[in-house]
C-alpha cells in the first residue's frame, strides 16, 4: 500500500495481523482502502466482519466483490461472499476468539469470505 496514510494499520498488515483491503468505491468507483481483521481458513479464503451495515468497505463489497488484500507485504487478488446463518455466525465467533473484547462490535454489519482468485 504504501500511501502513509495509516502507518500502524500498514505495520500490523506487515506481520500479519490485519489485512489492508482495497475496494472499489461504490459511487465514486476510485480505490478506497481499509485495514481490517481477519481470520485465515485452511482453504486459503479469509473471513472478515464489518461492526456495522454503514461501514464503507462491506457497502463497497457488496456493490463490487472483487477486493485486493494485503498482507505481510503481499497483495492478491480476491472476491467476497456475503455469508449468511451458521456460516456468518462462525465467522463472527471466529473474528472475536482471535481478537478478544474490542471485535464483540461485530455482529450489526455484514461477514464476507474472501475467495482468493487465481493469478
Amino acid at each position: 500500500m504504501g500511501s502513509g496514510s495509516d502507518p500502524i494499520g500498514e505495520e500490523l498488515a506487515d506481520w500479519g495481523k490485519v489485512v489492508i483491503l482495497e475496494t472499489r468505491g461504490r459511487v465514486t468507483v476510485a480505490a478506497a482502502i481499509a485495514v481490517v481483521g481477519y481470520v485465515q481458513q485452511d482453504d486459503g479464503s479469509l473471513l472478515v466482519a464489518a461492526s456495522d451495515d454503514r461501514t464503507n468497505w462491506s457497502r463497497n463489497l457488496a456493490a463490487d466483490p472483487l477486493v485486493r488484500v494485503t498482507r505481510e507485504g503481499r497483495t492478491h487478488a480476491y472476491r467476497a461472499a456475503l455469508l449468511e446463518g451458521r456460516e456468518r455466525n462462525a465467522a463472527i465467533a471466529a473474528l472475536i476468539l482471535t481478537y478478544g473484547t474490542p471485535a464483540e462490535r461485530l455482529g450489526a454489519g455484514p461477514a464476507f469470505r474472501l475467495v482468493p482468485l487465481e493469478e
